[in-house]
């Protein structure tokens, strides 16, 4: 696609041939209030599945039009939600920078996302795949522990991104998975905080490159200062799971791979949601917390770059026609404008999934915040745009992105990385690898992807083997929102249990659970005649581990505990620090 310009050019924020410096000062110089109180929110969009933009609002997650957003509000910074094939997103990409273009300063649109390269389908963490290539989950790639697959893996996604106008990657997640009942544990890279600082750094520089540029897609790393230890390991975008806690002292190891990750470039930074209890840090969420975004993240840390909330912290919601109310914990009494300026006090530059700027300037025209302070953020933010090139060419090629995203060398890349994660935890009277086409019963196999293997029997009775793959237990919780949050208890029920400890007598069973947290499984290891680790792999990927095509490479990132009674006493944010667990982190065997 040819390069387009925004429809009044000539101003010096618009020649290229001037510094990033130069054009941000020059444009800030020309915004009025409110122009400028759009750049500091960052919010969600949806489209329709043919590329267009959305008029009419979303009540689930997206209560007001596009138009409204980018022309009434002013918002130039939007968060795509769901799933669309690659030519839909460039279009609906460069519709929204045409519209973007048509405004009075012409300041493009950065849009972001959240993961969508692998298996996990949660509206609020990630999105499934669908037309990109599809990896292990990044607890997978921990598993692997491979640096050099880790910034293969993010160069796949940026080239991806790119081609569809993803500038900001809302990750990677660099959180310590230190408590087994965490929700959000998939999305790390496991609990080893060395390991975890030389992964995030391998993935920043394959989505940034080197330094920040016009071929990169900016990272938001998360969630600082570490969200891995939660009380009970609830989590917290929801009321219960709001305290944050350190009964081990390990602050500092949660600190460590953030450390790697300024160290690497990481151009924005997202605090959590978390309130820290016990510390000597104000006891208010991470978001209004200026003990840990301005004393420690950028006075100690040295950080420079944007710092942007996680989302809905002001405003109460409505999320799946259910209410819920602002992560504002601490501050619950606080007005939504009082809230704002907490957070700006503490050194917040941008509102994730907030769509409020009028308080900005209700904030400014009351003398409680000054317009220099906003204007410390907006150039923050502006400059981001100009260094990634979007003032220039904010457009992407259709076509191109139809070829590029999710193509053969990219799959296969990621199916590749699906067999190498896969772990073997036990391998009774060397079971694997199976030879031959035995007689396959199956349960959680798809039979057409089993039957290049074996012959499908559907009678367990009939088989040399059984084929079954789990998901780690979790307590079903009523709220719909939370629903996609897999938390609680680890175990699997006795009703759960029984039938599948029945299948194992009547015949030898391989296993293969996947362990999106670390699942209470005694009985199971104890009775399958081989037991697997997934961290997001096809049914093929299994077989073909199973069946010799394929080497697995895994190692567990975290510990599974031998019960939740040592679960509950293990100390939040202490690493592998359950009583005599079934399998240590680190185990893995070679087949």
């Amino acid at each position: 696609m040819t390069n387009r310009t925004p429809r009044s050019a000539g101003h010096p924020y618009q020649n290229p041939a001037l510094t990033p410096d130069e054009r941000t000062e020059d444009l800030v110089a020309r915004m009025t209030l409110e122009e400028k109180a759009g750049q500091l929110f960052h919010t969600m969009l949806a489209m329709n599945p043919d590329g267009t933009p959305i008029e009419t609002g979303d009540p689930s997650m997206v209560p007001m039009s596009t138009t409204d957003l980018l022309e009434t509000k002013g918002l130039t910074h939007f968060n795509l939600l769901g799933t669309y094939g690659a030519r839909e997103m460039a279009l609906w990409q460069n519709t929204l920078q045409e519209r973007a273009a048509s405004t009075r300063l012409g300041i493009p649109v950065t849009v972001s996302t959240d993961p969508r390269n692998a298996f996990t389908d949660n509206p609020g963490t990630a999105l499934n795949a669908g037309a990109f290539s599809q990896w292990p989950e990044p607890i997978g790639l921990g598993a692997i522990g491979d640096a050099e697959l880790v910034h293969r893996f993010a160069d796949t996604v940026r080239r991806e991104y790119l081609a569809v106008g993803f500038r900001v990657a809302l990750h990677p997640q660099i959180d310590l998975a230190t408590d087994p009942r965490w929700s959000r544990q998939s999305g790390t890279f496991g609990n080893d905080a060395r390991l975890t600082g030389e992964l995030a750094a391998a993935y920043i520089r394959g989505l940034q490159g080197d330094t920040l540029g016009t071929q990169s897609v900016a990272t938001m790393v998360k969630h600082f200062p570490g969200g891995g230890p939660q009380k009970d390991g609830e989590d917290p975008h929801f009321p219960h799971g709001k305290e944050q806690v350190y009964p081990g002292g390990m602050r500092d190891y949660h600190l460590a791979p953030f450390r790697a990750a300024i160290a690497a470039g990481a151009s924005q930074m997202m605090p959590y949601y978390g309130q820290p209890i016990g510390t000597d840090w104000e006891e208010v969420a991470f978001g209004f917390n200026k003990d840990v975004i301005t004393d420690l993240l950028r006075d100690e840390l040295g950080f420079t770059g944007i710092v942007c909330t996680d989302w809905g912290l002001l405003t109460d919601a409505e999320i799946f026609g259910e209410k819920s109310v602002a992560r504002a914990w601490g501050v619950e009494h606080l007005t939504r404008a009082e809230r704002a300026a907490k957070s700006l006090d503490a050194g917040v530059d941008q509102f994730g999934g907030e769509q409020c700027p009028e308080l900005i300037v209700e904030l400014v025209r009351s003398g409680r915040i000054t317009e220099a302070r906003i204007d410390t953020s907006v150039r923050r933010l502006l400059r981001e745009k100009f260094i990634l090139g979007l003032f220039d060419n904010p457009y992407v090629d259709i076509d191109a992105a139809e070829r590029i995203v999710g193509n053969a060398e990219f799959t296969a890349a990621g199916e590749d990385a699906q067999r190498r994660a896969l772990t073997v935890l036990t391998n009774h009277d060397a079971l694997l690898p199976l030879t031959g086409t035995p007689k396959l019963y199956l349960h959680g196999v798809r039979p057409e992807a089993a039957a290049p293997y074996g012959q499908v029997v559907t009678d367990p009775a009939e088989a040399d083997l059984a084929v079954v793959r789990l998901a780690t237990p979790f307590e079903e919780r009523p709220n719909k929102f939370e629903s996609f949050f897999h938390s609680g208890d680890l175990a699997f029920r006795p009703a759960e249990l029984a039938p599948l400890l029945d299948l194992m007598k009547t015949v030898p069973t391989l296993v293969c659970i996947n362990l999106d947290r670390a699942a209470v499984l005694p009985e199971i290891a104890d009775h399958a005649a081989a037991l697997l680790a997934d961290f997001g792999a096809s049914d093929t990927a299994l077989l073909d581990v199973a069946f010799g095509h394929a080497t697995p490479q895994g190692r567990l990132p975290f510990e599974l505990p031998s019960s939740m009674a040592a679960v509950a006493a293990s100390r939040e944010d202490v690493p592998n620090d359950t009583e005599n667990p079934v399998f240590p982190a680190g185990h893995g065997l070679t087949l």
